[in-house]
């Protein structure tokens, strides 16, 4: 077995929950915590959903799980709370000016629909969960190698995009594995999407276990139900899920998903640690392999598939959007790179509610964006009047609402780069600078501060990797932040990851090098024809030789090893 699961044979990894509480009341430093904890402590740590915190001694990360996004009005504001009182940055690590964009007292909304907070201390951990266990939240396995949080649809129940509201699945999958100990200990993390919607809001090609919405006979009534695909992911070695001939019915959803989690437990690699993901085995077994094995484990007969009612990937919810019921509007608020004051998810929150009806609720999106919902249409302009709805705008330019971004180097162990001041950046000045036809509304720029793709790089219209790139100085060789820059990537009935066209782009190129890629794309581009469309149809020599008409110096870089 590898280290990481020696540690966790050595101590159950929730166990550590328990130690929280006796860190936080010795106010332990991270050495008394390693000395306290034993080999493997800060590892375990993540089952309570608490990362270390880059270059930081004695802070935390802390992430917090929001099953399908959902949050309640209240909920939303007690997140808020605790960004503006807990992440506080230290005087000696910048206070209240630590991020020139931000300041202090921010949260991340991330890609898999958690909230992240940073510069939280051990001694507040426990007064955090006190807050939380009021409301119904939680961090526990908000990381770790079990099930993380259960995606969902954002706009779940909301309009007409869907077959079913499958929100009450997601709720039902997320609290069976939340604490559960016999599936705490998997071989590495365990990434689920459960969806009625017929866009696939919830990624099911790029998880390792998506359930989309279908229909079949059962029992001689047409019932809806799922379809299912395993064995997707992004970071290295990215793979897009594959269908199993599989019909679930809501109700034997937790059923099967354990039954996958059973698959895994048994059969994942558990000694070369980078190639533990469950995608590996889907591909070592084969699928038809892997789905006689989860059958083989499941206690309810399955039904071979019906007819799929997926149709398509509908990226995002920014804009004001009508609901089912008449009257109601939910308004999907675009957040750049997923960054937004904690005071400011707080006002969110309770406009949601002095706006809405007693069903309002805050919901958080695989884009980062939120989405406020049940807003009465007589309380629409108000809301839209706000000034946290005026800044994180429902009608962004393309860029904007196009941008994402991971942790980066800030705060991130394995962050090469800066990520969210950047992508912010980049993404203001385009659309500032490029000019693009009224149908293009949406360019998806996703900067990941390195291979691991946290940003989701793989699957967008222009995905960032971040790098050190070596450039010649006056006095020799010169370090600098650089990205490897991809083009081409997208999800859907389309779906392909990206080419990696140019790599070791200095930082400071990539504006530039964007401005020439589209003057020859909207000169270029067929009716309607999306970007990721476009690179496709050109040659990938041509694609590089674009982006190196910049006055810059886009391939002067070589990656740093």
């Amino acid at each position: 077995m590898n280290t990481v699961e020696r540690w966790k044979q050595n101590k159950h990894p929730l166990d550590v929950i328990d130690d929280v509480h006796e860190y936080a009341r010795m106010g332990a430093t991270f050495e008394e915590i390693e000395a306290a904890g034993g080999a493997g402590e800060f590892e375990r740590l993540k089952w309570a959903g608490l990362y270390t915190h880059g270059t930081h001694t004695d802070y935390f990360m802390l992430r917090t799980k929001v099953p399908g996004g959902h949050l309640t009005p209240e909920q939303a504001a007690v997140i808020g709370e605790v960004a503006t009182e807990f992440a506080t940055a230290p005087p000696e690590h910048g206070g209240d000016s630590q991020n020139p964009e931000w300041g202090d007292g921010y949260l991340d909304i991330t890609t898999r629909q958690d909230v992240q907070m940073h510069w939280i201390e051990i001694e507040d951990i426990p007064k955090i969960w006190e807050r939380y266990d009021e409301v119904g939240l939680t961090t526990v396995q908000g990381c770790g190698d079990g099930a993380r949080n259960v995606l969902g649809c954002p706009a779940a129940g909301l309009d007409d995009h869907e077959c079913f509201d499958a929100q009450p699945v997601v709720d039902a999958v997320s609290s069976y594995f939340t604490g559960n100990r016999e599936y705490a200990n998997l071989p590495r993390k365990f990434k689920l999407t459960i969806t009625g919607c017929r866009h696939d809001c919830g990624q099911s090609q790029i998880n390792d276990v998506g359930l989309t919405p279908a229909r079949r006979q059962v029992d001689g009534e047409l019932t809806y139900g799922f379809h299912v695909k395993v064995g997707g992911g992004l970071s290295d070695g990215p793979r897009m899920a594959t269908a199993l001939d599989v019909f679930v019915p809501p109700g034997d959803a937790v059923e099967f998903c354990r039954a996958v989690a059973q698959t895994f437990k048994e059969l994942g690699d558990r000694h070369n640690r980078g190639v533990c993901r469950m995608r590996y085995l889907v591909e070592q077994l084969g699928p038809e392999a892997f789905e006689t094995a989860v059958r083989d484990r499941c206690s309810v007969a399955l039904p071979s598939r019906g007819t799929d009612c997926t149709e398509g990937y509908v990226g995002d919810h920014v804009g004001v959007h009508d609901q089912q019921t008449a009257g109601l509007t939910y308004v999907g608020c675009n957040v750049i790179a997923g960054r937004m004051g904690g005071a400011e998810f707080v006002d969110a929150a309770r406009a949601t509610e002095r706006y809405g009806t007693d069903d309002a609720s805050v919901r958080l999106a695989t884009d980062q964006n939120f989405l406020l919902t049940h807003i009465q249409d007589d309380h629409l302009d108000e809301l839209l009047s706000e000034p946290f709805v005026q800044k994180y705008s429902p009608n962004p330019g393309p860029f904007s609402r196009g941008a994402i971004g991971c942790t980066g180097s800030e705060f991130c162990n394995y962050g090469i780069v800066e990520t969210k001041r950047r992508i912010s950046r980049w993404a203001r000045t385009l659309d500032d600078a490029i000019p693009l036809p009224d149908d293009l509304d949406v360019v998806r720029l996703h900067l990941s501060g390195c291979s691991a793709s946290c940003a989701q790089p793989q699957i967008a219209d222009i995905g960032f990797r971040g790098e050190t790139v070596a450039i010649g100085g006056a006095d020799g060789t010169e370090l600098t932040e650089g990205v490897d820059i991809g083009l081409g990537g997208s999800l859907g009935t389309d779906n392909a990851f990206l080419d990696w066209i140019e790599t070791a782009v200095p930082a400071t190129s990539v504006v530039p090098a964007l401005q020439e890629l589209f003057a020859v794309f909207t000169t270029e581009r067929e009716a309607d024809e999306r970007l990721f469309e476009w690179c496709r149809r050109t040659d990938n020599d041509r694609l590089r030789s674009i982006l190196r008409r910049a006055d810059a110096p886009v391939a002067a870089g070589v990656a740093n090893e």
